[in-house]
C-alpha cells in the first residue's frame, strides 16, 4: 500500500467512527405526563413522532413516559413542549387552557384523574 491509500483508509475509518458515535448518542429520559386513557396515549405518543425522538412510550397506569432521544436534534425542553401543545401537562410544561378543553371529556385529567380506562 502507498502513502495514499493508507491516508485514504484512515480517512474512511475516522469518518466512519464519527458517524457510528453520532448515531450512538442517544439518551433516555422517563418523566410524568399527565392523562387518563388509550386516546390520551395515541395522542401523547404521536406529539413526539417527530425528527429526533427515536421512541416515545406513556404508561396510562403509572402515567410515565419513556423517551427515547438524541439530543442534538432535539432537546428534553422541546419534548416537554410538544407534549404540552398536545393538550397533555408535563412536569416542566402545562399545557394552555385553550388547548386542553378541546380534549374529550374522558381525557380531561385535571378534573378527573384516572376516571377512564379502556
Amino acid at each position: 500500500m502507498n502513502l495514499k491509500n493508507i491516508m485514504c483508509a484512515m480517512a474512511f475509518i475516522m469518518i466512519a467512527s464519527t458517524a457510528f458515535s453520532q448515531k450512538a448518542k442517544v439518551q433516555t429520559v422517563i418523566f410524568k405526563v399527565y392523562g387518563n386513557c388509550t386516546q390520551c396515549k395515541e395522542r401523547i405518543e404521536l406529539s413526539l413522532d417527530v425528527k429526533g425522538v427515536k421512541k416515545a412510550d406513556w404508561n396510562i397506569d403509572t402515567k410515565q413516559m419513556e423517551v427515547v432521544y438524541v439530543p442534538a436534534k432535539i432537546t428534553i425542553e422541546q419534548i416537554h413542549a410538544l407534549i404540552a401543545k398536545s393538550g397533555h401537562d408535563t412536569e416542566l410544561a402545562k399545557a394552555a387552557d385553550s388547548v386542553y378543553t378541546t380534549l374529550p371529556d374522558c381525557c380531561l385529567y385535571r378534573e378527573h384523574p384516572n376516571t377512564h380506562k379502556d
